[in-house]
This record gives C-alpha cells, structure tokens and sequence, in this order.
C-alpha cells in the first residue's frame, strides 16, 4: 500500500498534481471547443459522378439546404469514373476532419467493392456513415415497339424467342444489377450489350435498337410522359405516384421482388463521433424539411431520414445482398 507521502512523490510531490489536472482540463475543454466551432470553413461534398445525372441534382438539393443550418458553405464536387470507384475510394482514404463528405448511391458501396477487383475500400471498415437521404424506384422499360406491356408478358416474349431480347447497361450500375436479378428470377436469358454512359444507352433504346433497360425514375420520367418510352413495372415493393397506373415488379411477375436505388451521405473512417453526429443531425433536418422533401418528390424519390448506426445497418443489408448476386453471377470490371 502507497502511503501518503509515497503518493505525493509518484505525483512528483502535490504541487506537481495541479499542473496535471489543469492539463487534463485543458485538452477536455479543447477537443469540445474544436466539435461546438465546426464547421469553420466550407465543406466538400464529393459525388462520384459528372455533373447533370441524378446523384449530381440530389446532392445539390442536400447540399444547399445543410449550407443554411451548419452556417458554412456545402460545395458540390463532381469527381466521376470507373463508375464511382474512383472519388470513393480517394475519399476513404482522405483526411477524416469532416470537411470532405461522400454522396454514396447502392452501386458505389454495396455492388462496386465486389465487382471491382481494385476497388480499394470497404464500405464497412473504411467510413463513417452519415446518414441515409433517401430511396428512388428503378424502372423496367423499353421502346413502344416492344410487343409486351407488362412484365408477365416480357418473360413469356423471351422464353418464346430465346436470344433475341437484349438489354444495354452501364457495367457495374444498379440497372445492370438490378436487370439480371429480374432475369435469373424469371427463368428468362437476356443479352447484354454495354454501354459506357446512360445518354447514348438511352438514345438507341428510343431508337428500337435496344429491347429493354432498367433505369431510375428521374432519369426517364420525361421520354415516358412523353411517350418516347413505355415503363412497364417499377423495381420497388410500391408503385411510384409519379407513375401510378405503372404496376410494380412484385406485383406482376415476381413476388417479393424489390431493387431501390439507396442515397446517403458517409465521411472517412475516424471522423470525429462529435463532428458525425453534427452532420447526421443537419442531414436529418434538411431531409425531413418540406423544401427538401418536395423536390425530391418531384424527381420520384422517397426522403428518409436515418441516424448513422441505421445507415450501418443498411449498409450491411445491401452490400450483403447485392455482392451475393455479382458473385454467384461471377461479374467482374477490371
């Protein structure tokens, strides 16, 4: 047992004691001075994709709003290629400061560290969720010409004239995944024909020279209304109100079937708790604002709000999902 006199001298002697717990005060105070002045300078918000696509519109919808609460400017950096790998990875291995954030969609964290081999991230291990924005339905579509009008009517077309349906796709996106999953669920055999961008994959869809594609709501939404192209189901377990005669796929071919395309926001692994939780509160506002929700509405998607372990969760739940299906596919992009 330390007596009292021996206690003092381990301390250094009892004068040496205050200095100590001063210190320790003072890096306490520190560390909660440095989460209460965040953000003191603009923040960026990185999306893994050109500028004009749909990540682009609802990162910049985000974005403004949290620039309002946080007091300091959300700038939107569009770093695109190899189908958002690149920007994601740079990102995970960025400085965790909470001044570099990441727009993630289904295929950059749940379908990409699996179908590229290079990829350089784990969607577990290398961020820290932020916090969900929300979810949009995929829609199967295809040409007027097309002779079928609904999914039903698709997987008996195909298994009458095998080889002759096709689909184009960007490889590695949730509508490639999304497409294959429909066809290993109907039994049917399609044939892919790639595409380096949706613009041109769309252009010879309109054009009859592609049979079918499954792409977001807000990215076809106008040739549809405009009868350019026909939607035949949507992807999610719910009809869209943006298309309410559209049925679903679940409802109309495969029971149980439902692909959304997930938006949210991470920052880099070992990004302050302090720092997280101040962004994930921010996000939640902007996302549950009515200014938020009805622009995003208004493009076909579904605002959720979620704290950063239920983002986690859902992480997970897709990565699991959708890794399992590009394995037992045996896709790669090199």
């Amino acid at each position: 047992m330390i007596g009292r006199r021996g206690f003092i001298s381990l301390l250094g002697g009892a004068a040496a004691a205050w200095p100590l717990a001063a210190w320790f005060l003072a890096v306490s105070a520190t560390g909660s001075a440095s989460a209460q002045a965040y953000p003191s300078r603009p923040i960026t918000l990185v999306v893994p994709f050109p500028a004009g696509g749909g990540n682009d519109a609802l990162a910049r919808v985000v974005a403004e709003k949290m620039s309002r609460t946080l007091g300091q400017q959300v700038v939107v950096e569009n770093r695109g290629g190899a189908g958002g790998t690149i920007a994601t990875r740079a990102v995970a291995k960025g400085t965790p400061d909470g001044y570099t954030i990441l727009l993630t969609y289904t295929g950059t964290l749940c379908i990409n560290p699996t179908l590229y081999p290079n990829a350089g991230y784990d969607p577990r291990k290398d961020f820290a969720p932020i916090g969900l924005i929300g979810w949009q339905p995929s829609v199967l579509t295809g040409p007027p010409s097309l002779p079928v009008r609904t999914p039903f009517e698709l997987v008996a077309y195909a298994k009458a004239n095998p080889g002759k349906v096709n689909y184009g796709s960007v490889p590695g996106t949730i509508g490639q995944m999304t497409t294959e999953m429909f066809a290993r669920s109907t039994g049917i055999e399609l044939t892919r024909i790639p595409y380096k961008g949706n613009g041109q994959a769309i252009g010879d869809l309109i054009g009859g020279h592609v049979s079918m594609m499954v792409l977001s709501l807000s990215t076809i939404l106008g040739n549809v209304k405009t009868g350019k192209l026909f939607a035949l189901a949507v992807t999610t377990p719910d009809r869209s109100k943006l298309l309410p005669d559209v049925p679903t796929i679940a409802e109309s071919a495969v029971p149980g079937f439902s692909a959304a395309i997930r938006y949210g926001l991470v920052a880099p692994a070992g990004t302050s708790a302090a720092i997280v939780e101040r962004l994930s509160l921010e996000l939640r506002a902007a996302v549950m604002s009515e200014e938020v929700r009805e622009r995003m509405r208004n493009e076909g998607a579904q605002p959720v709000a979620s704290t950063p372990a239920e983002y986690a969760a859902e992480i997970d739940s897709e990565e699991r999902k959708w890794s399992a299906l590009v394995k037992s596919l045996n896709l790669k992009v090199e």
